[in-house]
């Protein structure tokens, strides 16, 4: 990968071991005035416990408020921003169109001040920062543990958070602040415009089945050979679920009936260990799990392919000096120079 004259990794590095210089105040917008110069930090922590609990004494009682209070409060921030945020309810409160976006915004600002102590005080310490990733599994097995493994010989003592899970869920979670940035795809339906998005490849996954499995033995495996089997599939609707039932049906072989949905991995492995299910995952997470034993991947007749999955952090949202690193890294992973 090009590099600049300023090595931006480098750089990162750098300001993970010594915070020194303070950063420059930026430019104050309409949008950032209304935050700074009239809700304050309380107000925004209400916000968020009114559309955690939905009723508003529970919200209360979670802050250390009275009720009274919290209503008093939360007349007052509709007052500064002019619109109503939430409904009224018998059942309780519902937040509006306009409290579902001040809402989420609030998430992220608090999330950021939520980190803030943390990273200041691990700059100032030289220990490395958080840094908070999302991946798809395969990414997992063999982007993010060289990553890492890389990273750590540099920064030991940086603290990663990893979060394997489908894709809709993590690009959720970055979006509310929750991941620094993540490994997988934009899923459909959902709008592209906050996140930069880099593309790796498409994923190749396999079938996985005990060694004992009657369709162990076989030296190649056709869609056929697979009707009528045992199944344990990701939810319906995922991206590897129809990738796998897409094969099938070009061979007309019907979906799969006998099935148990689990996206986790472990309740995978034990039902494909104990059971006759076949497991379709990663190809790598497959390789991977072979060194183990037990378990055998069916050579099949014809490829199953994932649609491509890339890089995504969230569009105009800088990485703390940390996760710069981190991301530095994955990147010389994914797209080597």
């Amino acid at each position: 990968m090009a590099r600049d004259d300023t090595d931006p990794l480098a750089a990162a590095e750098a300001a993970v071991r010594s915070a020194t210089r303070p950063a420059a105040a930026p430019r104050v917008n309409p949008g950032e005035r209304l935050l700074r110069t009239a809700l304050k930090l309380r107000h925004l922590n209400l916000l968020v416990a009114l559309d955690d609990h939905r009723k508003l004494h529970r919200a209360a009682a979670s802050l250390n408020l009275s009720q009274p209070a919290a209503s008093k409060m939360l007349g007052e921030i509709e007052k500064i921003v002019g619109v109503p945020l939430f409904d009224r309810l018998a059942r309780g409160v519902e937040p509006t169109w306009y409290g579902e976006a001040l809402i989420r915004r609030t998430r992220t600002v608090l999330a950021e001040l939520g980190q803030a102590g943390e990273e200041i005080a691990a700059l100032r310490a030289g220990e490395g920062g958080t840094v908070s990733v999302g991946t798809v599994m395969a990414p997992a097995v063999d982007i993010v543990v060289p990553a890492l493994e890389s990273v750590r010989r540099r920064l030991p003592r940086l603290q990663v958070t990893v979060q394997v899970d489908t894709s809709d869920v993590l690009s959720e979670r970055l979006l509310a602040s929750r991941l620094d940035f993540i490994i997988g795809r934009i899923p459909a339906g959902m709008n592209p415009a906050p996140f930069d998005y880099r593309e790796v490849g498409e994923e190749e996954a396999c079938l996985m089945v005990r060694e004992s499995h009657p369709l162990a033995a076989l030296p190649l495996v056709r869609p056929e050979d697979l009707h009528d089997r045992d199944w344990v599939l990701q939810p319906r609707g995922s991206l590897l679920r129809r990738s796998v039932e897409a094969m099938l049906r070009r061979h007309g072989v019907p979906p799969p009936v006998r099935v148990v949905n689990s996206a986790s991995l472990l309740m995978t492995m034990s039902m494909a260990a104990k059971t006759d299910a076949v497991a379709p995952i990663a190809l790598k997470v497959g390789e991977l799990l072979l060194s183990a034993g037990r378990f055998k991947l069916l050579p099949l007749t014809e490829r199953i392919t994932v649609e491509p999955y890339g890089l995504i952090k969230a569009r105009g949202r800088p990485l703390s000096p940390a996760a710069e690193v981190l991301y530095r890294a994955v990147e010389d992973e994914l797209f080597p120079a």
